[in-house]
């Protein structure tokens, strides 16, 4: 009863507004004190989760997708996809989902990505004809990609909160992620034939030439990372450090897009992003140690024995209640809500924790989606001036679309694990 009132209380502050790191940390310190536990072991807990090298990551790629965002990357991504696809039908859509997949690769944030592409893709399909719902939809599905291909932040958050391999998550991320994008395609290429939309002028062979060399070394940004960590020559925070210093040197020096002067501001801005995730992760780490001598997990463990269930009945039920937290919560907070609960059901029902990680990064970008909470609804909404009620018209196919990617995902476990299980065993 007393697990219950807490969980309740915490969703009752999430739902006045309160920040994710104050609603989970005060419950979590809250029902520690009145449970009568030593709040100095949960203290402990809490620091030591953070006090770890794989952690030292989140910074790093935080301040790399700063520079990105802001270094003009975006743009010339766009420019070198628009070069391969252009000139197809619908293909600027096609454009979209290229585009926001490799930068996606980069900056390891759905709203980043988002608001990346958003910025320039949005007027341009405008402008080219496409509908403005559509665009929205395609873009914010699209920029989803950003917490599902690696390197992903959420990720690294969930391989700290479940005791997981980061870099065996980041190869499961790469199949889906790539089966996301191949969806969304197939997608934009019978909207786009069905609602007649132009094709663009095809490049030119200087051009093409000329808009891929350009694209050359932002690519060498998650090439890097890539590389790096599966060659063994670097961890993933080396990885990560890496990828920082090189956007930073790419914006500045290649692109050309950020003043020497700029640096210190973005780089502050960046750290203070980096700060907030650090109390986030701080008090999620305190929110699982109270869920776990709670016993919230070990009665929902005795629940799953007793009724039988099945693998595939619990992670039915657990996807429809994902979903439906999504629309409530930030997508962020259901991950850290839900896997201090069920990480001890997954080993008693046969259920991979990595396998496990990926259906949980899908049901956050359905959470990013979906209203009312959906913060890529609101970040496109307001690129692009347009209402909230028109986005939230754009998004629904995608978000369809998304829900059967789901089921896939969910019941063919090894789209996740055969790449980890291939390369890494």
């Amino acid at each position: 009863m007393d697990a219950a009132i807490g969980l309740l209380g915490m969703l009752l502050l999430m739902a006045l507004g309160a920040p994710i790191f104050v609603s989970l940390g005060l419950t979590a310190i809250l029902m520690i004190a009145m449970e009568g536990r030593p709040l100095m072991d949960a203290a402990a807990h809490s620091i030591n989760g953070i006090n770890s090298t794989t952690f030292l990551a989140v910074p790093f790629f935080v301040m790399a997708a700063t520079f990105m965002q802001r270094g003009g990357i975006a743009r010339i991504i766009i420019e070198a996809a628009e070069a391969w696809v252009g000139h197809m039908r619908g293909g600027l859509g096609l454009v979209a989902v290229i585009a926001t997949t490799l930068f996606a690769a980069i900056s390891g944030s759905s709203v980043v990505t988002a608001m990346a592409m958003g910025t320039f893709l949005i007027p341009a399909m405008v402008a080219r004809g496409y509908d403005r719902p559509f665009a929205l939809g395609l873009v914010g599905a699209s920029g989803t990609l950003g917490i599902l291909i690696p390197p992903s932040l959420s990720m690294i958050l969930y391989g700290l909160i479940a005791e997981e391999s980061v870099p065996r998550l980041f190869m499961a991320g790469v199949m889906p992620g790539l089966l996301q994008a191949v969806l969304l395609a197939s997608w934009v290429m019978i909207w786009s034939r069905h609602k007649g939309y132009a094709s663009g002028a095809r490049a030119t062979r200087e051009e093409f030439i000329a808009k891929n060399l350009r694209a050359l070394p932002a690519m060498f940004i998650p090439v890097s990372v890539f590389a790096g960590i599966y060659s063994g020559y670097t961890t993933v925070t080396e990885s990560a450090g890496v990828a920082a210093i090189a956007s930073v040197l790419i914006a500045v020096f290649v692109y050309r897009e950020v003043k020497l002067s700029e640096i210190f501001s973005m780089a502050t801005e960046g750290m203070k992003a980096a700060s907030a995730v650090t109390f986030i992760v701080m008090f999620a780490l305190l929110f699982a140690h109270w869920i776990t001598g709670s016993g919230i997990p070990t009665a929902l463990v005795n629940f799953a024995i007793t009724q039988d269930l099945a693998p595939w009945q619990f992670l039915l039920a657990l996807n429809i209640l994902m979903i439906i937290l999504g629309m409530f919560l930030d997508a962020v907070a259901v991950m850290l809500i839900v896997t201090p609960i069920v990480l001890p059901v997954l080993g008693t029902l046969g259920i991979d924790p990595i396998h496990f990680g990926i259906v949980l990064i899908v049901n956050m970008e359905i959470a990013f989606l979906t209203p009312p909470i959906g913060l890529n609804l609101f970040v496109l909404a307001s690129i692009a001036r347009a209402p909230m009620s028109e986005a939230v018209r754009g998004m629904w196919p995608f978000v369809l679309l998304m829900v059967g990617f789901l089921i896939l995902i969910t019941y063919v476990p090894e789209i996740s694990l055969w790449l980890p299980r291939t390369v890494m065993n």
